[in-house]
């Protein structure tokens, strides 16, 4: 549950039709499943964190870049959520008379989320605990006042109120939206019992929570006119209890935000403690929202789309179809420096997503399926069934027979922190 689901479904809903809308909005949320169920289970199955999963699957330090563009990913949205922070609390201090300048204010919310995500998990539980409830009801009583002075045939028949938007590019910034979350599913479902508990996690949360979410957003854009939340809730008269609704919100998100960055980063910098890696993201994304990241949200998203599906794509190839017994902690020493394979695998998936974007970021060169999210990670998954199966044997070594895997082990059965 986040502000930035909104802030999606206004991009969508202002640019399409409501009915086109939910097909982007489902269709989307279709893909942030499956990726999300694929890179779920390797976690569940292995309990490896997505950073350890990578080693595997692009070489001791062939996994740093993609570790990388995973922290920027994450420390990307901390810079969306961090300026959609600085302007809601702008309009609260507005209301009082006062108008503080909103980069102090980012710089504020982003030492604030900083501090608690370097807290830990049991700071994040507190917030969601008061956060998360308040924006259900505050979401749910804004449909309700759009519904009673707009009805659904209304809306429906009603024109775009923004430029149109194609409906793949409609579908891939939705894919794209937490596309990265998707990716770095590993870091909590590690922990889980079995794969049937990760399933449902990655089915609970993007197919059915991120469409309600996102869909009620696109409702709202369109019956306001308005694409950005903060207007949105100007438009529908609530007051200063629900700005604070919404910095709360945002506060919780961006601390998972924080948490997946630092476990990236870790995989390069490995002798640093996690509560410096943790500073270190949120100053970077702090950074990135001063700078006007929220500005430049539509291009984000589709790069995203673009970058980090073709990850997902080759580790769930990899081990699924070609290594799966090789993914073991006792392994991990025997991994080879670069797997070239991986590598030419999710660059070439890369490509082709851009290839296939529209102009800026993409080059809109050609279509495949119209989502180049979809494209990225179909391309680097084959891609990488291939050139691994051709080439397994020259990569691995002498690694070519450990002991099988267990589905059913217990989430403390490898020492991964």
């Amino acid at each position: 549950m986040t502000i930035a689901a909104f802030l999606l479904g206004g991009t969508v809903g202002s640019g399409l039709p409501i009915r086109d809308a939910f097909i982007a909005v489902f269709a989307g949320s279709l893909v942030l499943t499956f990726v999300a169920v694929l890179s779920g289970m390797v976690g569940a199955r292995t309990h490896l964190s997505t950073a350890m999963i990578s080693r595997f699957a692009f070489g001791e330090k062939g996994s740093y870049l993609t570790a990388l563009v995973l922290a920027l990913g994450s420390y990307g949205w901390f810079g969306v959520q961090t300026g959609l922070f600085g302007e809601t609390a702008f309009t609260v201090f507005q209301h009082g008379g006062f108008e503080p300048p909103v980069l102090l204010l980012v710089f504020v919310g982003g030492l604030l989320m900083t501090s608690t995500a370097i807290f830990g998990y049991r700071a994040i539980e507190k917030l969601s605990l008061i956060a998360v409830p308040a924006l259900v009801i505050l979401m749910f009583a804004s449909l309700v006042m759009v519904l009673r002075d707009n009805p659904w045939g209304e809306l429906v028949a009603a024109p775009v109120p923004g430029d149109p938007m194609p409906m793949g590019v409609a579908i891939s910034i939705v894919a794209g939206s937490f596309m990265v979350g998707a990716v770095v599913a590993p870091d909590i479902t590690r922990y889980a019992r079995n794969s049937t508990h990760a399933v449902l996690a990655a089915v609970l949360g993007f197919q059915v929570g991120n469409v309600i979410i996102v869909f009620v957003g696109a409702i709202l854009a369109h019956a306001t006119g308005e694409s950005e939340i903060v207007q949105i809730m100007l438009t529908l008269g609530w007051g200063v209890v629900a700005f604070l609704v919404l910095i709360l919100s945002q506060w919780t998100t961006n601390d998972n935000n924080l948490y997946s960055a630092a476990l990236a980063f870790s995989l390069v910098f490995r002798r640093w403690p996690k509560w410096k890696l943790t500073a270190v993201a949120g100053v970077l994304g702090t950074l990135l929202a001063m700078v006007g990241i929220l500005q430049q949200l539509e291009p984000f998203l589709l790069a995203l789309s673009a970058l980090v599906p073709p990850i997902g794509g080759v580790f769930a190839a990899d081990y699924f179809v070609v290594n799966r017994r090789v993914y073991r902690f006792e392994n991990l020493s025997r991994v080879p420096a670069i797997r070239h394979v991986s590598w030419t695998a999710w660059v070439c998936g890369s490509l082709v997503a851009f290839m296939t974007t529209p102009e800026f970021p993409g080059l809109g060169l050609f279509q495949l399926t119209t989502v180049s999210a979809i494209d990225s990670f179909l391309v680097a998954f084959v891609l990488q069934l291939v050139l691994a199966k051709a080439f397994q044997r020259g990569e691995w070594g002498s690694l070519t027979s450990p002991a099988p895997l267990e589905d059913q082990a217990g989430p403390t059965s490898n020492p991964i922190t």
